[in-house]
């Protein structure tokens, strides 16, 4: 099997010398022999990829499965014949959640690589570090694991697209839920200090108006104390808090309210709410707090009796060592499915082009709870999500799902997609 992980953990020295550097220069093509420029990062056995994502730092507890996943899901396909015959070779660099780091190993990924693509790069301030390099270079910059709208921009950045859902359309689809489950109280937000903070609020605005928050705060990951922001949203009588946090943080909040004896009612974005890693960070004290927590998802659940999680649950065992079947886990394989699906309708002789086009196509459909919605002039990876709720230690969909379309926010129904065959695309 051709799939490697290679960890870089990058020294301070290193990092602070790489945040005044400049990405520039371009990663050449080679001449394939016959007279033809050969397509970067591929060759008649292999189709050679790589991200960044923190595999070290504040964000690694809750993210640093999630490439370990995909590499398990793309060495289940390369035992299976690959695509078109070629194996996918998947190289994993650590940048620690820090984007001086995510600009050294991304330049080392297309420059000394020689990869084809970037694939699912982590974090929204890592990785808005490197999209002009990836731009400028002409390099597919696929599937971004972040929810920020940023990765959105198919005139200015037309080979860039993300794998979440947006923070808008999770910030509309929670407060709308709790305008439509529990009118009249109060809602609040703790937000991070960027996209994900920022975007949240927007969609809760939407729903709720501007000013319809009664507390809205933030916090910086790289200061862990949140008793100042929690203890104005308790001050401010909020009854209903939104959480735009990563699952780290997301504990935090948690047990500083429990400190300050507040119990409001806990909603988060699908980022931050992954419940087996909520529960190893809260300990003992996890099922309790966890019970009623209420979450956005895209993507199928683990605890659900379906087709997917099955297939994942057992890729899983052979291919990553049994690690605990989390929400990141899931992830993870869904974003390599996707990237296969992709690579199988670029053609028997992928290029940076034709993979592109297969996603402008619309023709994708992904394994999420609704399909996907990636079009030509909206790079939308999904214009809608579910609601979870963690009931008796299982989390899962209820039957409320929301869409947002422009500034309207519709109730539709979940349309999951099913598992065909052995979920590997053109097998």
């Amino acid at each position: 099997m051709n799939s490697r992980i290679r960890t870089t953990p990058v020294a301070l020295a290193a990092a602070t010398a790489v945040t005044a550097l400049v990405l520039s220069g371009c990663s050449m093509p080679s001449d394939s022999g016959d007279g033809t420029t050969a397509t970067p990062g591929v060759t008649d056995d292999t189709v050679t990829i790589g991200t960044h994502t923190p595999l070290t730092g504040p964000a690694a507890p809750g993210y640093a499965s999630v490439s370990a996943a995909a590499l398990a899901y793309f060495e289940y396909v390369n035992d299976n014949g690959g695509v078109y015959g070629r194996n996918i070779n998947y190289i994993v660099k650590d940048d620690g959640y820090n984007p001086a780091n995510t600009q050294m190993v991304v330049r080392e990924l297309v420059q000394d690589e020689g990869v084809f693509a970037i694939f699912n790069g982590l974090g929204t301030p890592p990785h808005s570090s490197v999209i002009d390099y990836l731009h400028d270079n002409d390099v597919p910059d696929l599937f971004v694991a972040s929810g920020s709208t940023m990765w959105n921009q198919p005139e200015e950045y037309p080979n860039m697209f993300p794998f979440n859902a947006d923070y808008v359309v999770e910030g509309a689809g929670l407060a709308q839920y709790a305008a439509d489950t529990y009118p009249g109280q109060k809602v609040c937000q703790l937000g991070q200090d960027d996209d994900l903070g920022e975007d949240m609020l927007a969609g809760a605005e939407m729903v709720l108006g501007e000013g319809g928050l009664v507390q809205v705060e933030q916090y910086s990951s790289s200061n862990p104390d949140v008793t100042a922001q929690i203890g104005a949203m308790k001050a401010s009588g909020c009854e209903i808090a939104i959480l735009s946090t990563i699952p780290g943080f997301t504990a935090l909040a948690m047990t500083t309210a429990a400190r300050l004896d507040w119990e409001p009612l806990w909603m988060t974005s699908s980022v931050g709410a992954d419940y087996p890693v909520l529960l190893d960070l809260l300990g003992d004290a996890g099922p309790g707090m966890l019970d009623g927590l209420v979450a956005t998802g895209y993507l199928q659940s683990t605890d659900a009796d379906n087709g997917w999680s099955q297939l994942f649950k057992e890729i899983n065992d052979q291919y990553n060592g049994g690690a605990e079947f989390t929400g990141a886990v899931f992830n993870g394989m869904s974003a390599a499915y996707l990237f296969t699906e992709a690579l199988v309708a670029a053609g028997e002789q992928p290029t940076r082009e034709s993979i592109v086009e297969a996603i402008r196509s619309g023709d994708l459909v992904g394994n999420g709870v609704l399909p996907l919605s990636f079009s030509e002039d909206d790079y939308s990876s999904y214009r809608g999500v579910g609601i979870s709720i963690v009931n008796d230690g299982v989390q899962d969909f209820v039957d409320k799902a929301y869409r947002l379309d422009g500034d309207t926010v519709s109730a539709i129904d979940l349309d999951p997609v099913p598992l065909v065959g052995k979920g590997i695309p053109g097998a």
